[in-house]
């Protein structure tokens, strides 16, 4: 005959299943625990796109994998305690493909090892399809009209078609998690946005192909509306799953791509970037302006500098802006 639980006990399983964020299933493995680790997620300026240094194998030599993985990249560049620093974002990817692409493999990583934060930049690929414009914008140029006055007027609907999307994205992340028996409180998970990598400041001697073939109008509009709604909106897709926040669109200032004139390693971005060998063959001929207008290695190496300090932080929001010693650091926001 079994005997009935004590009322203590009962009592006692009912406050862990209200209070814990997710029944826990146990690791998958016992040692899991021991192995701690750091994970990356999302597009080109997670990758690494532009620092160089690319893990063979996504740099296009099998002909299909362009995630241009960078050795350089911000989260490797992060001085946060962790046994390993795994890099899985891929340029070009947007929300659906993170779920599709990187999330099974965060699941073998999160049953593996005790992961300890997530950092996540997406959506820029959704509906606003920034590099796009910025493309369009090069082009504009060659023909000298503007490329943003058609842009604009759309730009609020883009990213507001956007949220919807990366907030499933991080809500799938949880989910993941939970599955891999991990409480939503017993790791970090941080959406960060992107930086404007481009400032009507650049002298004019520079705007052209020779460095950023851009119009000083259309560089306002990226700076002053594009990149701050944009961030707006990744905030509030993070808010809504109670994920934390790093804005970047301010990261860049006065280290754009070209505002250093002749002083080009002052600056955190790529210049228009051409892959001169790759025009040479088939299969790299479309990629070879790729790289152009991405945080470089010094751009990651200073962005990796702000994270490092969000990272250490208790904040929910903050953001990365320039110091006056020239380097990049935190200010918390709340």
């Amino acid at each position: 005959m079994r005997r009935a639980l004590p009322l203590a006990m009962i009592g006692l399983l009912t406050i862990v299943l209200v209070v814990s964020d997710h029944p826990f299933p146990p690791p998958s493995d016992p040692d899991r625990e021991s192995r701690t680790a750091v994970v990356a997620l999302g597009d080109s300026t997670m990758s690494g796109e532009g620092a160089g240094a690319y893990e063979p194998g996504t740099d296009g030599e099998d002909g299909g994998n362009w995630c241009h993985r960078s050795r350089d990249a911000s989260i490797m560049k992060t001085q946060i305690e962790a046994d390993q620093k795994i890099n899985l974002a891929c340029s070009g990817t947007n929300s659906d493909k993170l779920r599709h692409e990187q999330l099974p493999r965060l699941r073998e990583i999160a049953g593996a090892n005790r992961v300890v934060a997530i950092v996540v930049a997406v959506g820029a690929n959704d509906d606003p399809r920034f590099s796009e414009i910025l493309n369009a914008c090069v082009q504009a140029w060659g023909k000298r009209s503007d490329c943003t006055s058609s842009v604009a007027p759309e730009w609020t609907k883009r990213v507001r078609r956007m949220i919807p999307k990366v907030e499933n994205t991080l809500s799938a992340i949880r989910q993941t998690m939970r599955d891999s028996g991990y409480l939503d409180s017993s790791y970090q998970l941080i959406a960060q946005s992107y930086a404007a990598p481009v400032s009507a400041k650049m002298p004019q001697s520079l705007q052209n192909l020779s460095g950023c073939p851009l119009r000083s109008a259309d560089m306002e509009w990226v700076v002053e509306e594009g990149v701050p709604e944009l961030s707006n909106g990744l905030r509030t897709a993070a808010d809504k799953v109670n994920a934390r926040f790093l804005d970047l669109s301010r990261a860049g200032e006065g280290h754009e791509a070209c505002v250093g004139g002749s002083k080009a390693d002052t600056e955190w971005f790529t210049r228009l970037t051409v892959d001169w060998a790759g025009l040479k063959n088939e299969k790299r001929s479309s990629h070879v302006l790729q790289e152009s207008f991405h945080p470089n290695a010094r751009g990651h190496e200073q962005i990796g500098r702000c994270l490092t300090e969000f990272l250490a932080s208790s904040k929910r929001d903050g953001a990365c802006v320039p110091r006056l010693d020239g380097s990049l650091g935190l200010t918390t926001e709340s």
